[in-house]
């Protein structure tokens, strides 16, 4: 039951986290990165997609001198995108929810990503991205990078209340199991067996 219960929990850890960071973030290709704040100053970046770069999924990368970001359910940035006179992503950015990794290991810097969304119709055209500051107060930012990807798979929404379910279930088994497992498994200690009788010459 205890082998049961781990190969359960390690489905749920695939499905609601392995399989979305995935899909988030090395699903398609890489259409580039753009530098959207430097030196205290946001500046819009223009992009040029085509149709055949859809579905595009629209990343932040955000550089900051912090271990971890709280920003106790505020938006540190917002980012709208459009083309053509109308809106086609809004979205704000959080960055508290993922492991950052490091800028430099000279740097005591962390970089933080988000993703912003997708945008699923493209068109061709030039398409404005508009980073700008948040709610959240204190967040010493370095640098803030836009990265979009190309031909990028959408996560099924079912993935992560189903993975996190299994996940559930399998720690409670595990639980349940140790718990109540009654030592199964356990090597005897030969000593509290009592010995085999002996027969032929000499038993008694």
């Amino acid at each position: 039951m205890r082998a049961l219960f781990l190969l359960i929990l390690l489905a749920g850890a695939g499905i609601g986290v392995v399989y979305p960071f995935a899909m988030a973030n090395f699903s398609g290709h890489e259409i580039g990165s753009w530098r959207v704040y430097e030196q205290g100053r946001f500046k819009p970046a223009t992009v040029s997609l085509k149709a055949g770069d859809a579905p595009v999924r629209v990343l932040v990368d955000l550089t900051a001198r912090a271990e971890r970001i709280v920003s106790q359910q505020r938006a540190v940035l917002t980012i709208t995108a459009g083309t053509g006179g109308r809106t086609v992503l809004a979205d704000t950015l959080r960055f508290n929810h993922s492991d950052p990794r490091e800028a430099s290991p000279q740097l005591p810097d962390k970089i933080f990503r988000d993703e912003a969304g997708l945008i699923t119709d493209v068109t061709d055209g030039a398409y404005t991205f508009i980073v700008g500051p948040g709610d959240a107060e204190s967040i010493p930012m370095r640098t803030v990078d836009l990265i979009l990807r190309s031909g990028a798979g959408e996560v099924d929404r079912r993935a992560r209340p189903v993975g996190f379910s299994l996940m559930a279930i399998g720690l409670i088994g595990l639980v349940l199991a140790f718990r109540f497992g009654g030592g199964g498994g356990r090597p005897e200690n030969p000593n509290s067996q009592p010995p085999p009788p002996r027969w032929g010459r000499g038993s008694t």
